[in-house]
């Protein structure tokens, strides 16, 4: 007799495709580390350049010339919010971590879903359970300890502002796809990394850069802001949604690791102890929410 319990082969390659794409995000602050340029703005628009193109070039190898400006054509308003949420955030965390511990940015990513959870609330009165409101209030709780770390030892207030305005947009840019879950992620993200680029080059000092400089900044881009959304676009629509946000939560947990690896960037005992209660309180809450009915994959995702 067949188990139909076991996961089929498709589900396991979008399992492998998803823990893909967090491998990809979480060395996005080491690889930013490596970078000799100063001018945050400058690299935010080297960076938001090659992932555009990787994008764009994802698209025409996936799609065809034709289903690639359909793609764009059909985005609407709400695709064209997302695109610009896209570039807030991907700007913010290049600007975030030129002034801030990178524990501290992508444990603030850390708390997301649980924005997501209380914007939805706000937004389009959906329900939210007691364990949710628990992790609410212990991520609330860990990031307070973690800021308190940051501030006792003289780190930027604007740098800690920009982290936490990540979540915020993204929890936003959530509800707005739940919103109109016929939104298309990979056309959105990819204007969205061209309009951060052509942001950044209103602001930056120079656009020259050395080689070597250049070579780490296609792969801040390229391999890991594209290849990361290419690779999670495509899995995500493999497995179910509680799932995919599960495995994701692994970049938060190899980010940290790498700077410590690479570049000797521990975190101060608070970031950990306020990391820990944030990741406790979503592992908490993406269990609850998986045991409660995960939903299926989507395939406008990507």
């Amino acid at each position: 007799m067949t188990d139909t319990s076991a996961p089929s082969p498709r589900a396991w390659l979008g399992i492998a495709l998803v823990a893909g794409s967090a491998v990809a995000w979480s060395y996005g602050g080491a690889i930013q580390r490596f970078i000799g340029v100063t001018d945050g703005w400058t690299i935010v628009f080297w960076r938001c350049l090659f992932a555009g193109l990787f994008l764009l070039s994802f698209m025409l190898i996936r799609d065809r010339v034709d289903g690639t400006i359909r793609l764009f054509r059909a985005m609407g308003w709400p695709g064209l919010c997302i695109a610009v949420g896209f570039a807030l955030v991907s700007t913010f965390f290049v600007l975030a971590v030129t002034m801030t511990p990178v524990a501290n940015v992508v444990l603030f990513m850390a708390s997301i879903p649980l924005f997501a959870a209380l914007l939805a609330r706000i937004v389009l009165g959906e329900p939210i359970t007691a364990v949710t409101w628990g992790a609410i209030f212990a991520v609330f709780l860990g990031v307070g300890i973690m800021v308190s770390s940051s501030i006792g030892d003289g780190g930027s207030i604007l740098g800690l502002a920009l982290a936490a305005a990540i979540p915020a947009i993204f929890a936003c840019m959530t509800v707005l796809t739940r919103r109109y879950p016929g939104i298309r992620m990979t056309p959105a993200a990819c204007s969205g990394s061209f309009i951060a680029s052509a942001i950044a080059a209103s602001q930056a000092g120079a656009f020259a850069v050395g080689g070597q400089d250049l070579a780490l900044l296609f792969c801040f881009g390229a391999l890991n802001l594209g290849l990361g959304m290419a690779l999670y676009v495509t899995g995500a629509r493999m497995i179910p949604s509680a799932l995919a946000a599960l495995i994701g939560t692994g970049e938060m947990i190899l980010a940290p690791v790498w700077m410590v690896l690479l570049h000797n960037e521990i975190p101060s005992g608070r970031t950990i102890l306020g990391g820990a209660l944030v990741m406790a309180a979503l592992f908490t809450y993406l269990i609850s929410h998986a045991r409660a009915g995960p939903r299926r994959p989507d395939a406008a995702a990507a």
